[in-house]
């Protein structure tokens, strides 16, 4: 007789017979069955017991137990009498000893628990591998199983019951791919097989390793896949922090930035890559402050320690080079100095009345106008860079980028639109920075000017990007009267600026900044308009630019 398969084989949605093709193996009904296994035995109950069936439903063998389970390794548990051991596949009992529980035999091992509550494992003759006893032991795999002593703390044994790296932890996993996920005080994390923490991050919770990535849940709810250096490589759902540690989280700020800040003087992103005692030398600290510096940038992500225990720069701290085109080493500068000072004062600027016409750059030094200008100039060719694409300018011959800075939204435009003709109008410490680009030889000119006084030039196109927000109202509309008088009769006004919601609060932190910083503010869709239309212009549209700006777009009534 052709016997089936019996890993083709499954069991019945009411468990009382097994079924092949879905059709019944056998004409018997059991109270209940369990699947096969090699070599094609199952368990099955009816009223007389527990026992095990082979493919025709027949008994194995006569006796009869409490309960029966699955064979592995050519071994079965069975209980009797409250007394669990392990059959062969002919229902001999393999060894004499009883216990108050057994497993299932994995790689010829098999965990057993005595009767005294102690856990341990037992080879295929169903004697001990070792003399030692535990609060808890699991199943081998890949040679490896997971032991836990009277104190509750885990570690990994080898087949033989010998310590594989002889480190405990709060809670402990087998290896998968060759990491392990461990507890200790910290939280969860991945081992090797030394027992090495493979990163510094601890985590709620942590999965196995697939591919060379896994997610793991932060203390504070959030979800992220991390990488084998614990970095996360992907959000999956943001965090969800308390009441107080949003409020604590806030008021700490400055910790960041003064942190930043730090890094940038003392030259920690120029130096890297370099292990910790490279940057003592170059940044000429002591190593064990320039590890605790490294540390802090390390949890701001904008560094991190590679396998050759060098210290690298992320994407993020990349930017934070004095070489980097971005500039933000020179922002992090205006920020964390001159800004943050003016910031303690911003309860006196809440009661004081705004101050007419008073330029940031009065009382600055010429090299804090050079920092502040290399930050801004920075930012410029970030939030600008879709400009020369979003506005029409082949209709224009002549742009004017009014209070512009080092000219670099101007030089985007003129580098896409060789057409353009372009004057920059600035202050004359600005100027003092400025060096024209030799691309743009006469297309480009620098003029000194106060906007609050008649305009040395005239064009069909003028620009105000992110200068009208530097003043208050009435600052602002004479500014305004003065690009009125400069723009031809059928040219158009561009103002770049933020507008803020009815609403909603957004940009309201921006807005306080402008008036600790110049007196300005942020303005709303209707403000604006109100704004243009008070200074002799009709707004014709706005449009949104990638950045937080927008472009308000002006003609002459």
């Amino acid at each position: 007789m052709n016997l089936p398969d019996w890993k083709k084989t499954s069991v019945s949605p009411d468990q009382s017979h097994h079924l092949c093709s879905g059709k019944p193996l056998y004409d018997k009904r059991f109270d209940e069955v369990l699947k096969y296994h090699a070599p094609g035995l199952a368990p099955a109950r009816d009223a007389s017991g527990s026992y095990h069936i082979d493919l025709m439903g027949q008994p194995v063998y006569a006796e009869r137990y409490q309960r029966t389970f699955g064979f592995y390794d050519g071994r079965a548990s069975v209980v009797s009498n409250g007394r669990w051991f392990h059959l062969g596949e002919h229902g001999e009992q393999i060894y004499s000893a009883h216990y108050a529980w057994t497993g299932n035999y994995q790689e010829g091992r098999c965990t057993v628990r005595s009767e005294s509550g102690l856990y341990s494992h037992i080879d295929r003759l169903g004697q001990p591998v070792y003399d030692a006893q535990y609060h808890y032991a699991g199943d081998f795999r890949d040679g490896v199983a997971v032991v836990q002593n009277e104190a509750g703390h885990s570690t990994h044994i080898d087949r033989d019951g010998a310590l594989i790296h002889a480190r405990w932890f709060a809670d402990l996993d087998v290896f998968h791919k060759g990491f392990a996920r461990a507890q200790d005080e910290r939280g969860w994390h991945h081992i090797n097989r030394s027992g090495d923490a493979l990163y510094t991050r601890r985590f709620a919770e942590v999965e196995p390793f697939y591919n060379g990535q896994a997610r793991a849940k932060r203390f504070d709810g959030g979800l992220e896949v991390i990488d084998e250096r614990g970095e996360r490589m992907l959000e999956l759902r943001p965090g969800r922090p308390t009441p107080l540690q949003t409020l604590s989280d806030d008021m700490v700020g400055f910790w960041k930035t003064q942190t930043i800040q730090a890094g940038v003087e003392l030259g920690v992103f120029d130096a890297l890559p370099a292990n910790t005692a490279e940057v003592a030398q170059r940044t000429e600290l002591a190593e064990r402050r320039a590890m605790r510096l490294l540390y802090g940038l390390w949890e701001l992500e904008l560094v991190r320690p590679d396998d050759a225990e060098r210290w690298c720069l992320t994407e993020c701290g990349a930017l934070l080079g004095h070489e980097s085109p971005s500039a933000m080493a020179y922002a992090s500068s205006v920020w964390a100095r001159d800004h943050y000072q003016k910031w303690q004062r911003l309860p006196d600027a809440l009661r004081a009345e705004a101050t007419s016409e008073k330029s940031y750059f009065k009382g600055l030094s010429g090299a804090q106008v050079a920092t502040y200008q290399r930050a801004i100039s920075g930012y410029a060719r970030h939030d600008y860079a879709h400009l020369p694409e979003t506005i029409n300018w082949r209709e224009h011959k002549h742009v004017i980028d009014a209070g512009g800075g080092q000219g670099v939204l101007l030089a985007q435009l003129l580098t896409a639109h060789a057409h353009l003709q372009g004057t920059l109008l600035e202050l004359p410490q600005v100027l003092g920075t400025f060096e024209s680009p030799g691309e743009f030889s006469g297309r480009l000119r620098a003029l000194q000017a106060n906007l609050f006084e008649p305009w040395p030039s005239k064009a069909d196109a003028i620009v105000l990007a992110r200068v009208l927000h530097d003043w208050p109202d009435s600052d602002a509309l004479r500014i305004l009267k003065r690009a009125r008088q400069s723009l031809h009769p059928n040219g158009k006004l561009y103002v770049i600026e933020m507008i803020r919601p009815d609403d909603k609060p957004d940009g309201s932190l921006l807005d306080l900044n402008m008036l600790v910083m110049t007196g300005g503010r942020e303005r709303t869709h209707s403000e604006w308009t109100k704004l243009l239309t008070d200074a002799g212009f009709h707004l014709l549209e706005t449009r949104n630019l990638p950045s937080v700006s927008d472009i308000l777009i002006g003609a002459i009534k």
